[in-house]
């Protein structure tokens, strides 16, 4: 069960997800979804697919998406008494929603990255006050 079945997704250290505009859940749940779609798959297993995540964060979206109904954790076969991790039907609903996602930032990446230039070079230096009622932003942004 934890390495069976279609190979999990590969996930580029340099791939854009972790800047991606459109936000699923957590940071990491539209990933965690992703090495799902084939089915279940251990603890382990997810971590090494997911390598720039910590143990921690990854127990954390876990649990953050059983509570959400989007995964459920269930017993392995053997001895070890280890668990799976496997997408619910509502948690497979997301798979559309993902590639659709993943199609507009595949089109619209170079505009991302030169918006975030532009941006970054109109003022890089980040506010030193917050603004009255409210946040500081950055740049050109701020008063």
């Amino acid at each position: 069960m934890s390495g069976t079945g279609p190979p999990l997704p590969s996930f580029d250290p340099a791939c854009p997800m972790s800047a991606f505009p459109i936000q699923i859940g957590g940071k990491w749940t539209a990933m965690v979804v992703l090495c799902l779609e084939g089915g279940p798959r251990r603890f382990g297993v997810l971590r090494r697919h997911l390598r720039p995540i910590s143990a921690k964060v990854l127990g954390e979206t876990l649990t953050a998406m059983g509570r959400d109904g989007l995964v459920r954790r269930h017993p392995t076969d053997g001895d070890d008494g280890g668990v799976a991790y496997e997408l619910t039907p509502l948690g497979r609903t997301l798979l559309d929603v993902i590639e659709h996602a993943r199609g507009w930032a595949r089109r619209h990446h170079g505009d991302l990255a030169r918006a975030r230039d532009a941006f970054d070079r109109a003022d890089p230096t980040p506010p030193t006050a917050p603004m009255t009622g409210g946040a500081a932003l950055p740049g050109p942004y701020r008063r």
